[in-house]
């Protein structure tokens, strides 16, 4: 039950992305890395940085959406596809199950933590942070502090009022 078919355009497109996102993951600076992520298929916004050895989800990095001003620090993973698990059963071997592809979507202003890993089918809301070594299964509401393993909301500022820093 597998959905792994290899075709010629299959396998030719990825060599592309996996020779791009060598480059990607290696280069230095991060302005000389973003148009390999963009070539790869990712979407990303102006102002983003993505740090050395992020990895990417070669199968899918078309289903990556990064919005203006993120930060995407070391070591992290954005992965697009996933086992379904539903289909497993005592005796099946765990790669028969099919894959499910869900997008990635990073809104506006969002830090994405070192060593952190997105799963398939998450949206980090705008100005939120994620904090190192999560592992985010579930949508985080924009300008909250995620941490954990699973990731869990310690802090949302978007209904906070904003305190006064005058002087």
């Amino acid at each position: 039950m597998s959905n792994n078919k290899r075709t010629i355009g299959n396998v030719s497109r990825g060599v592309w992305v996996r020779l791009c996102a060598f480059f990607a993951r290696h280069l230095f600076p991060a302005a000389v890395r973003m148009p390999f992520y963009k070539a790869m298929g990712m979407h990303i916004g102006k102002g983003t940085k993505i740090a050395a050895t992020v990895d990417v989800d070669g199968s899918a990095p078309e289903l990556i959406t990064i919005g203006d001003n993120v930060w995407v620090t070391r070591g992290v993973m954005l992965l697009c596809h996933q086992r379904d698990l539903s289909y497993y059963e005592v005796g099946k071997p765990v790669m028969d199950c099919p894959l499910r592809y869900a997008p990635i979507v990073i809104g506006d202003g969002a830090h994405i933590g070192i060593g952190s890993i997105i799963m398939p089918g998450v949206t980090i809301g705008e100005g939120a942070v994620i904090g190192a070594g999560a592992v985010v299964t579930k949508d985080v509401p924009p300008y909250s502090v995620a941490v954990g393993v699973p990731a869990k909301v310690v802090r949302n500022l978007a209904n906070t009022a904003m305190p006064n820093r005058g002087g």
